[in-house]
């Protein structure tokens, strides 16, 4: 794809992490990103590192679980960009804690960014993929969906998400449009990194004891999530709709 051709990708969350990996991969594989984190400026490390290996970015700054600026800044990539056809949803928050410890603000933060936010994000989108009758959607769930201790709020959203997924796939699939969601099992990143702080445990050995407890006998990182978002988002993948993938190293991991 030429520089006034390529096709517009909206990854939220991409400031770092699996979202910035994701951001990175797109850019490589041909796309305009959007890099959407909730501070425009955070976005900025990700949208240099676009530009800097030759690729197309633009940093934007909102809050996803909020109606207006989520679809302000869908109409700030048509502008800038152009026309969004391609919407990751990976932002993300976690507010761990046992369920009779959990604060109803530790609850409703989660399904905010989480639910809330892959909502009204794809709500925003939809219509310029449905104009251009071919769109591809991708959710970030989570192995938690299948529970998780101290993860009430987190796996409830991590499950509804994909109930959400396999119902745009329904909903969409006659406009060309595409979504299907990935599950992450245990992924090096600040969020995991804040898990085992939580927790007392030493990042290291962390990593290392979690390692062996998965089947291909290591940790995931972001570029794996990356690389699997890269085949749902592709050309090759337009009869693929409403998966889960489980990007774990293993069945359950």
């Amino acid at each position: 794809m030429s520089e006034s051709t390529a096709r517009v990708a909206i990854v939220t969350g991409a400031a770092r992490g699996i979202g910035a990996a994701t951001a990175l991969r797109l850019a490589q594989d041909g796309f305009a990103v959007a890099v959407l984190d909730l501070k425009e400026d955070d976005a900025r490390g990700t949208v240099e590192a676009i530009e800097a290996a030759g690729g197309r970015a633009l940093a934007v700054g909102a809050d996803v679980g909020d109606a207006e600026q989520a679809q302000a800044a869908v109409d700030r990539v048509a502008a800038e960009l152009g026309p969004p056809v391609v919407l990751v949803n990976n932002a993300g928050v976690t507010r761990d804690n046992m369920l009779f410890k959990m604060s109803d603000a530790d609850w409703d933060i989660v399904m905010h960014v989480h639910l809330r936010g892959s909502f009204l994000m794809t709500r925003a989108a939809q219509k310029h993929m449905i104009d251009a009758k071919w769109g591809r959607i991708v959710n970030l769930s989570s192995t938690s969906a299948l529970g998780n201790r101290g993860q009430a709020n987190y796996a409830t959203a991590k499950a509804g998400l994909q109930g959400f997924t396999k119902t745009l796939a329904i909903e969409l699939g006659k406009f060309g449009v595409t979504a299907n969601a990935i599950a992450p099992g245990f992924i090096q990143t600040e969020m995991t990194k804040a898990t085992a702080e939580r927790i007392g445990e030493d990042w290291e050995s962390y990593v290392q004891k979690r390692a062996a407890a998965i089947p291909v006998a290591r940790a995931g990182v972001p570029e794996d999530i990356a690389h699997t978002v890269s085949f749902f988002v592709s050309e090759g993948a337009g009869f693929v709709s409403g998966q889960v993938v489980y990007v774990a190293g293993g069945p359950k991991n």
